[in-house]
């Protein structure tokens, strides 16, 4: 599942606001990795979620890419695992809760 939206504010403030709402929304969420690239004023900060599925027995992740220049803030929320099925996918449950909350946390960002 892939999901777009375009932001402004800080985007150190987003990413706080990102580790704070989805790792503190689930008892089984955790982040798995950052970083942060940048080309002269812009930068990408990355952010990888996991999390256990109760839906579908597994393990699913959520990642954030934010491409910031200044206020301006383009994110790509990318959801990933969550199938039990070798050739395709057949369960995503859990792949759909987790970009649900990954978007309401955007939703929520105030820009601070």
């Amino acid at each position: 599942m892939f999901q777009t939206r375009s932001l402004t504010g800080s985007a150190d403030a987003l990413v706080a606001h990102l580790d704070d709402e989805i790792v503190r929304g689930s008892a089984s969420a955790s982040l798995e990795h950052r970083d942060e690239l940048s080309i002269g004023d812009a930068r990408m900060l990355l952010r990888t979620y996991e999390r256990y599925s109760m839906t579908g027995s597994n393990r699913v992740t959520l990642s954030a890419s934010i491409l910031a220049l200044g206020d301006r803030m383009e994110v790509a929320l990318t959801t990933s695992g969550g199938s039990e099925a070798v050739f395709f996918k057949i369960n995503t449950f859990g792949e759909e809760a987790f970009m649900d909350k990954g978007l309401q946390a955007l939703a929520s960002f105030r820009g601070r």
